[in-house]
């Protein structure tokens, strides 16, 4: 169909960066956007980042720690592709913020570090790709450091992750004896340089040009090619769109080396966006009608403007500036008189957006993640997940006047999905819940610097939660006044049951077989059931 939607949308690659923490994605971030020009010199990701926390106290949990915990967007375009790049938190406390990231791309790379390989992070991050069916591509980093065996990190892919691999490329050396790769696909040399690489096209492994390039090397790299191109497949678009095949490319974001090959891989081989299914029907992306979801929402990014941003995933249709969308979760209009595109370290308005973009939208408190927007139509997007918490604490005040902009402050946060809030039936005081600790010091650093409320957080008596549904409303509401001491509701209304341990747990699904007790749930999927 060639329309100016489904044009727009072929030329769109959105994916995020998957790594264990320092694995070297932040570095690799950078460098994308260099070679994107979205930034004229590398190190003003980082630079954006210092003076952003000069603004931000809670942003020092950051710097103090080296970690980041908030999803960027970043938008570049190169070679008449437009990339949508998102990157997540590396730190697996804030996974749930990544698994929502998730949710919102068509592809994702997988960074690993060459003498660390696959770590736990990385492995929990490839599972919720595996069952998103999203494409990965992987990116073996810090060649230029002392690694493990190429063909032993391509056998733990393969055997850690169930993954078959086809390497785009192979090294040529390693460590500090690093000269480049060989391009398998063109096929042609990429040899390290200063600043970068050089790139001279070859005629295959009997070319002269090894030989006179790599003397050292050319040997080992015709008998090690050989191996490779013999004992693994090759690229089948196919199996690498369907989640069980990556091609490996290899570099050093640090030295700024098989960047551009890695966003030359993206652009041949990541899928543009596709169609998005929705609880009512499927939906194409060149659809002339927009829809979209949020999947993310910050709030302060500017403390100086108390500002909140939701981060829309568009799915079909264009977005003009000054559109008015319905948001299917109230059935209420909202302006979006001024979409946001970031540039690293810039915003701009975006006259319009088109399928696989990302903007941000200005709102105050009306949008949260999971909710639908469409020109009107009823339908909802699924896939945007909440995990039961694996800690829960009760907020404690140290001044009992400021009662009610804490309330505020936890409502406002929850939205943004930095925490999740439960409201005991019993009337007692709100329980946040987080999937890692850390999230708890972010929590209350944020509360203390927006909202000028100290606040300490105890420990209660249950361990865990679960989403209670069924279809016999009589059951659920003779469970909930049973258990009226041990039952809240979510920031959304809906029921959850808490148990002190895994047994009180299992014990209540032995007794209440005609409920359904969920660890995840994912935004308006439970609705109505």
């Amino acid at each position: 169909m060639n329309t100016p939607v489904a044009t727009e949308a072929a030329r769109r690659r959105t994916f995020a960066i998957i790594a264990h923490p320092d694995a070297g994605k932040t570095t690799l971030t950078e460098k994308l956007l260099l070679k994107g020009g979205a930034i004229q010199l590398a190190g003003q990701v980082r630079a954006k980042g210092e003076g952003r926390r000069t603004r931000s106290d809670w942003m020092k949990i950051e710097q103090e720690r080296g970690i980041s915990v908030a999803t960027s967007v970043m938008t570049f375009e190169r070679d008449g592709l437009v990339f949508n790049l998102l990157d997540t938190p590396g730190h697996e406390d804030f996974s749930e913020d990544t698994y929502r990231t998730l949710s919102a791309v068509d592809a994702a790379v997988m960074v690993l570090d060459a003498a660390k390989g696959i770590e736990s992070q990385t492995r929990k991050l490839f599972e919720v790709c595996r069952l998103r069916d999203i494409p990965i591509v992987t990116f073996i980093n810090k060649m230029d450091r002392e690694g493990r065996d190429p063909l032993d990190l391509l056998d733990e892919i393969e055997k850690t992750l169930a993954l078959d691999v086809t390497p785009a490329a192979w090294p040529i050396g390693a460590g500090r004896d690093f000269r480049g790769v060989m391009d398998l696909r063109e096929p042609s040399l990429r040899l390290l340089r200063e600043g970068g690489d050089l790139h001279i096209p070859i005629a295959g492994l009997d070319d002269p040009a090894l030989d006179r390039e790599i003397p050292q090397h050319a040997a080992t790299l015709r008998e090690q090619v050989e191996l490779v191109q013999g004992g693994f497949p090759e690229f089948d678009a196919e199996a690498f769109l369907h989640g069980t095949l990556t091609p490996v490319f290899f570099g050093s974001a640090l030295r700024d080396f098989g960047v551009g090959h890695l966003l030359d891989g993206l652009a041949a081989m990541a899928p543009p966006p596709g169609r998005r299914t929705a609880d009512a029907r499927t939906v194409e992306p060149s659809e002339p009608k927009l829809t979209g979801f949020v999947f993310k929402v910050q709030a302060n990014m500017d403390p100086q403007h108390r500002d909140r941003v939701a981060f829309l995933r568009i799915c079909s249709g264009r977005l003009e500036k000054g559109m008015r969308l319905a948001q299917v979760r109230t059935g209420k209009q909202v302006p979006v008189n001024a979409p946001l595109f970031f540039f690293a370290k810039d915003r701009q308005v975006a006259e319009e957006a088109w399928p696989g973009d990302v903007v941000g939208i200005a709102n105050h408190g009306t949008l949260r993640i999971g909710d639908t927007l469409t020109e009107g139509e009823p339908i909802n997007f699924r896939g945007v997940p909440s995990f039961a918490p694996e800690h829960l604490r009760r907020p404690r005040l140290e001044d009992p006047m400021l009662a009610k902009k804490l309330k505020k402050a936890l409502e406002e946060l929850a939205d943004e999905g930095v925490v999740q809030l439960f409201r005991p039936l019993d009337g007692s005081p709100p329980i946040v819940g987080v999937v890692g600790l850390l999230q708890v010091d972010v929590l209350g650093s944020r509360v203390k610097a927006e909202y000028g409320v100290p606040v300490g957080f105890e420990n209660v008596q249950w361990d865990m939660l679960r989403w209670v549904t069924g279809e016999d409303r009589a059951a659920i509401e003779r469970f909930t006044r049973i258990h009226r001491a041990d039952c809240a509701e979510d920031h959304d209304g809906e029921l959850v049951a808490l148990f002190t341990s895994d047994w009180r747990r299992r014990r209540a699904e032995e007794e209440w077989p005609m409920l359904r007790f969920h660890a995840v749930r994912e935004q308006h999927a439970l609705e109505g059931s």
